[in-house]
């Protein structure tokens, strides 16, 4: 019978979505979760590197698509194309700088676990996160300072650097740590970390919906348009990059979410207090699409691998006659 963090692990795309309702829902428990947000950006990033399989990674590592391309698309041409369409959309300066600061996040460090519970190639999303993690503290500072052109931030590329690579080198220097001492343990209760990842997930999910209710009592419209271009970001990221994939329909998904969903929360915790109000808002707001998705798209897996197959019988059909 499996255990309770098997079971989370297993539902965890439901149980990541409930803890976006509970946080709007239940303001106490959203407000008692945000101290914890910085320890919980630390677990997913330590989760992340303690479920990497070294031969695994350096298959994977060995594909540049993957080592590379992936995660250059990801955190340098994303960024780039959001800092040119805010101005050309008309969009005001604090929200195009949200954007570009959300694209410079590396994929979110559940995505490996998330493509886990989906059945995708969870090797390939974690080696593409990680390689991202890794250029992050170089791309993000100074993609941010030359593409967020909003007069009333100032946002320091040193100092921002400085809190990326301690963040992220803090939890490396744990992860080879573990790896070194307890590496037997880790090979036999992987799930169980993955089951700790879902549960860090969910407290972090429910600490970003803080102040979130009263945000929507206080200027609902506001809140929407956040919420609106949360939604018209990730998913344009998920299906431009879906359309532009070659191969099957979970191979287009994991890339998908590599790009839509990210570790805003990495760069929220970097940010510190130059995170203004409008940043802090569209972060939270992003935060919607990352941990209500993957539900939509479990079940859209299934529609669309028999789509394919129905599509691919059709055209054997056709060449046979």
């Amino acid at each position: 019978m499996p255990g309770p963090l098997a079971v989370l692990t297993r539902n965890g795309p439901t149980v990541l979505a409930a803890g976006v309702f509970l946080g709007l829902l239940v303001p106490t428990l959203a407000e008692l979760a945000r101290p914890l947000m910085p320890v919980t950006v630390f677990v997913f990033v330590l989760g992340t590197l303690l479920r990497v399989d070294p031969a695994t990674v350096l298959a994977v590592a060995r594909r540049p698509a993957v080592s590379l391309a992936l995660p250059l698309c990801a955190i340098v041409v994303c960024p780039v194309i959001a800092g040119f369409a805010g101005p050309a959309l008309g969009l005001p300066p604090a929200w195009t700088l949200a954007l570009v600061l959300a694209f410079c996040a590396p994929p979110s460090s559940g995505t490996s676990a998330v493509a886990r519970m989906l059945g995708l190639d969870a090797a390939v999303a974690l080696v593409a996160t990680l390689a991202a993690m890794a250029l992050v503290p170089l791309t993000a500072p100074l993609l941010a300072h030359w593409l967020g052109r909003d007069p009333g931030v100032t946002i320091d590329p040193s100092s921002l650097a400085l809190r990326l690579l301690l963040l992220v080198g803090a939890a490396e220097g744990v992860a080879i740590l573990v790896r070194r001492f307890a590496k037997g343990h880790l090979e036999a209760h992987g799930s169980a970390i993955d089951g700790v990842v879902v549960i860090a997930l969910l407290v972090f999910a429910t600490g970003t919906m803080a102040g979130m209710q009263q945000a929507i009592f206080d200027d609902p419209r506001l809140v929407v348009a956040a919420i609106a271009l949360a939604f018209a970001a990730n998913l344009g990221a998920q299906c431009i990059a879906y359309l532009l994939t070659p191969g099957s329909v979970r191979t287009r998904f994991n890339v998908a979410l590599l790009m839509g969903n990210r570790n805003v929360g990495l760069l929220w915790a970097a940010l510190g207090s130059a995170a203004t109000p409008a940043v802090a808002l569209f972060f939270a707001c992003a935060q919607l699409p990352v941990y209500l998705l993957p539900r939509v798209i479990q079940s859209l897996l299934p529609w669309l691998e028999s789509l394919g197959e129905r599509r691919r019988a059709a055209r054997e059909l056709g060449a046979s006659k």
